[in-house]
């Protein structure tokens, strides 16, 4: 959807220069430990924390860091365990969105998050309801300056399902199980993604076309996205690129 990956994009950029680095930092060395812990310590051998590694790097976080994470995760070293959870509810207009969590404490970040719905005009809703709107898929973010037919060349032989033209990138898509193969894939060929990220992505959506609305929806999203124990956040929104761009003034 244009509206939410244009959000997406955005909000990707706007986190590089406002939010604090050690913030950053700590939500994706969470996930690398918890990667670690769910599969075993070597990227080689678990593509959850070889997807998790590759993030990090991305984000500029020393190999040192990463290794310390990796290490809490197996059990070499001694730290805080971080369990997964996820919530689903509803935005304003009925937009769909899909929270997902690494917390030490289960009762605290429900009850937080469930706040920042209430506060921002969403609604918590039972497990089972939003997510059989969402299907996890590999995403991979490409600079705009690569041509489209040798993207796509090399990504269909790796398994990529879809390339899109979102305006100030590409964006291909793939099984879940495929996003390391095709990012190596794109790697090997001189085309090295922005970005390689498994994501829940909507199999509806949800038109937004009134700009109160859509403030409202982003609003809640960027709410949540804030609070230290989230990773990330996905919704159904379809916002037109007009009402978005008068959203941002």
């Amino acid at each position: 959807m244009s509206g939410h990956s244009k959000w997406a994009t955005t909000k990707h950029r706007k986190a590089a220069v406002d939010k604090a680095r050690a913030k950053v930092f700590a939500k994706v060395l969470r996930q690398v430990e918890v990667a670690a812990r769910e599969g075993g310590g070597d990227p080689d051998t678990n593509p959850t924390l070889r997807t998790m590694f590759e993030k990090a790097r991305s984000s500029s976080i020393p190999m040192d860091t990463i290794e310390r994470a990796i290490k809490r995760g197996t059990g070499e070293l001694e730290g805080v365990r971080y369990e997964q959870i996820a919530y689903e509810g509803y935005a304003p207009a009925g937009v769909a969105i899909m929270v997902e969590c690494l917390t030490d404490n289960r009762n605290r970040t429900g009850a937080e998050v469930r706040n920042i719905f209430s506060k921002n005009g969403g609604s918590m809703a039972e497990p089972g309801a939003v997510s059989w709107q969402f299907e996890r898929k590999g995403v991979i973010a490409l600079p705009r300056a690569l041509d489209e037919d040798g993207i796509m060349e090399v990504a269909v032989d790796a398994g990529a399902e879809d390339l899109r033209d979102d305006g100030e990138r590409w964006t291909l898509t793939c099984g879940s199980t495929d996003l390391g193969a095709v990012r190596d894939a794109l790697v090997g060929a001189g085309m090295a993604p922005d970005e390689a990220e498994l994501e829940m992505v909507a199999t509806t959506s949800v038109l937004v076309a009134e700009e109160g609305e859509a403030k409202r929806v982003l609003r809640l999203l960027e709410a949540l996205d804030d609070h230290d124990d989230v990773q990330n956040v996905w919704s159904n929104f379809d916002i037109p690129d007009e009402v978005l761009a008068a959203v941002a003034e």
